[in-house]
């Protein structure tokens, strides 16, 4: 749970205790469909987002920003340029020149020299002598003919624009690497990459070789992922043995911490006074260690310290009980993942979902950025002739029947890409279309993570409502809540996922004006924007958390999202400090189980795949890789998905199994009419016991 900024919401009435209905006993089984409106709407605009793809896809080509193009229009490195995939600039200098005043005024993106494929660009300067020109000397014989332009009788595409160019793309992709290798090693294990930057800069062949590692070595990082998974799952089967250990361990080191911070201080303290260093003898100083050697500096660490130390005791001494309740549900949620271990799986489901949103986003964004159909027109690279300056960039021209001899007055013209066609209904509309595109993509993303934290949430409820465990617990649990998610509360789902859509959409305007804005903000706009940016995080973080437990509650009672969202926050209002005791808890642990798996996992790679241990019987060589440090990334970045997705299943189960103890306190008294569906250690930890229990059922 996320409880950060719950405290500025706490002025709020809680609402009556729940009371007692003899007729609930778990996840209501007979509910309706819930939110029919924001459900309806949700549906049109899947279906209007369908629609934008199917659209997008009639009228796009990707090929526009994955290959680049001549100057006669033909794409580089497919089709008949399958060979010659990167593009030479006759004379670079004019993209820095003239081309910039036509692109500014026409929203042009093409250089205004001739363009031609090549295989590779050219390593050597040449220059074509007078003998050259003699009528008994070939053109072969004087300079390289595939810097030649082409003929003009292929086959037309579209054009592209430059900046996406494979060479380019590799750069940016290779650049990132590099900055993220050096954050995590040492220079000297660079060698091998700066020295092939160094020998001639060639992204294809750097690409190459980090293929071939991920050839060699792609069982092994499977492994280490699987290992990530191994240690994430006995991690968490673990913890109703572990927890209280961990937590209280966690507690003294703590405190030990401070103890020692306290000595600390104080010897400092009493060694600066003993030799009379005050600050008075120091003044103002920008050198910061200066401080540290007077005995006022300590004496605050000192204050400090032993303020914190007495304020973390008395919490510790005071909230016990809370913390006991807090590791016993810790425990119980253990042992719920033991009993329903499909639900480990899930996120499976929600990572397929998601990468399908991802996935139809994006081919949706490119095809919307390149629809319409190329416009070009007559460019004159040298403007300034008189016979030029009435036709550049203001006559439409085809590249490939184009030839400068229909502009006698202009011997430089040339037909260059100037803009692609928004004249049309649906051109015109790219820009809303992409905004549409963004709005849905963003509610779907929500609505796909709701849709698994109410399905986790009905599975982890039907445990715990199981007075006989597992003997009561339902067949297929996670499939259940998963069905009942589907069938009955599509609506409340979206509708919770459209209010945290929103909340993100103007987190991006904003962050958009801050951006276009910058620089003729004054110190107070800049004031003003970073609350109202830190109001929307607040607030975005408040929706979440509170969508979390209205999810929780529709999981078990069916209502709607308004109804489920205000009965779930007046619980955890009614019991605020049981609430931020087990959510400081539980992310203590979680956060420690994360660092365990991808700190042991990532050390264990590197010492593989750097050659420091070697596997008896393995023949797999360290020595063999280009650059080692591919592989122990991916396994890094896996392990880190792996243990994030398990531990969210876990943080699930928590906060479903707390909602469900509260309930429990409220409805039940232990009473043979009453009893309670709490574990024997939860009763036990309140001083609570069942008088009669139920006939042939009994507690575990």
């Amino acid at each position: 749970m996320t409880l950060n900024v719950l405290t500025c919401f706490v002025p709020v009435f809680p609402g009556e205790p729940v009371q007692f209905d003899p007729t609930f006993n778990g996840p209501i089984k007979k509910r309706g469909c819930t939110d029919i409106i924001c459900c309806i709407l949700f549906m049109a605009v899947i279906l209007g987002y369908i629609i934008v793809g199917i659209l997008a896809w009639l009228y796009g080509d990707p090929r526009h920003v994955l290959y680049p193009r001549n100057s006669t229009g033909w794409f580089c490195g497919i089709g008949p340029n399958k060979d010659r995939p990167n593009v030479f600039y006759f004379d670079i200098l004019k993209c820095a020149t003239s081309i910039n005043v036509m692109a500014t005024a026409l929203n042009g993106f093409q250089c205004p020299t001739t363009q031609v494929c090549v295989d590779k660009c050219p390593s050597n300067f040449w220059a074509v002598g007078i003998q050259s020109y003699m009528p008994n000397v070939k053109a072969a014989d004087v300079f390289n003919q595939s810097l030649c332009v082409p003929s003009l009788n292929l086959a037309t595409t579209k054009l592209v624009i430059g900046f996406f160019s494979p060479l380019f793309l590799c750069l940016i992709c290779v650049t990132l690497m590099f900055y993220v290798y050096c954050q995590q090693h040492s220079l000297s294990s660079l060698l091998p990459l700066i020295r092939d930057i160094a020998n001639g800069f060639n992204a294809r062949e750097i690409g190459v070789r980090i293929f071939e590692d991920f050839a060699s070595s792609w069982p092994w990082i499977l492994i280490g992922l699987l290992i990530a998974m191994f240690v994430s799952m006995l991690f968490l089967l673990l913890l109703r043995f572990t927890a209280p250990v961990m937590v209280w361990v966690l507690i003294l080191g703590m405190l030990g911490a401070g103890a020692y911070g306290i000595w600390h201080s104080y010897w400092e303290y009493d060694n600066y006074k003993k030799n009379s260093a005050t600050i008075t003898n120091v003044g103002f100083t920008t050198n910061l260690n200066v401080y540290l050697q007077v005995q006022e500096t300590w004496l605050a660490f000192l204050i400090i310290i032993s303020v914190v130390e007495v304020i973390i005791l008395l919490t510790v001494i005071f909230l016990r009980t809370r913390i006991l309740i807090a590791i016993a549900l810790i425990q119980e949620s253990s042992k719920a993942i033991g009993h329903m271990m499909s639900a480990l799986l899930y996120p499976l489901v929600t990572f397929v979902l998601l990468l399908v949103c991802v996935t139809y986003w994006g081919a949706t964004a490119l095809y919307l950025a390149t629809s319409g159909s190329p416009i070009y027109r007559v460019v004159a690279l040298n403007s300034t002739m008189n016979g030029c300056k009435d036709i550049n960039g203001t006559v439409d021209c085809d590249p490939q029947n184009f030839t400068s001899s229909d502009y006698p007055d202009c011997s430089s013209a040339s037909c260059i890409f100037i803009k692609y066609n928004n004249e049309g209904l649906f051109q015109r509309n790219i820009f809303n279309l992409q905004i549409y595109n963004v709005v849905a993509f963003l509610w779907c993303v929500n609505f796909v993570i709701a849709l698994g934290q109410c399905t986790l949430a009905g599975a982890f409820a039907s445990y715990y409502w199981a007075f006989n465990k597992p003997a009561d617990i339902p067949m297929f649990p996670v499939c259940g809540g998963f069905m009942r998610a589907l069938r009955y509360h599509v609506g409340s789902l979206a509708f919770g996922a459209l209010i945290l859509t929103l909340v993100q959409i103007a987190r991006m305007i904003l962050e958009y004006i801050d951006h276009k804005t910058r620089s003729a903000q004054n110190a107070v706009a800049r004031f003003i924007l970073c609350c109202m940016k830190c109001c929307l995080w607040c607030l975005e973080k408040f929706i979440k958390f509170l969508n979390r437990n209205a999810y929780i509650m529709i999981a078990i009672y069916g209502k709607n999202f308004c109804v489920s969202a205000k009965n779930a926050f007046k619980l955890l209002m009614r019991n605020i400090i049981r609430v931020v005791v087990l959510d400081k808890v539980t992310d203590v642990l979680l956060f420690f189980g994360k660092l365990l798996v991808v700190g042991g996992v990532g050390v264990l790679s590197f010492f593989f795949f750097s050659g420091r241990i070697q596997l008896p019987g393995s023949n797999f060589q360290s020595g063999n890789l280009n650059y080692y440090w591919m592989p122990i990334i991916v396994v890094l970045f896996g392990s880190y998905l792996i243990a994030h997705g398990f531990f969210s299943v876990y943080n699930m189960c928590v906060d479903t199994l707390f909602l469900c103890f509260l309930e429990d306190l409220e409805r039940n008294d232990g009473s043979a009419e009453k009893p309670y569906f709490m574990s024997k250690n939860l009763m036990k930890i309140l001083n609570k016991s069942n008088k009669v229990q139920k006939k042939g059922k009994g507690k575990d």
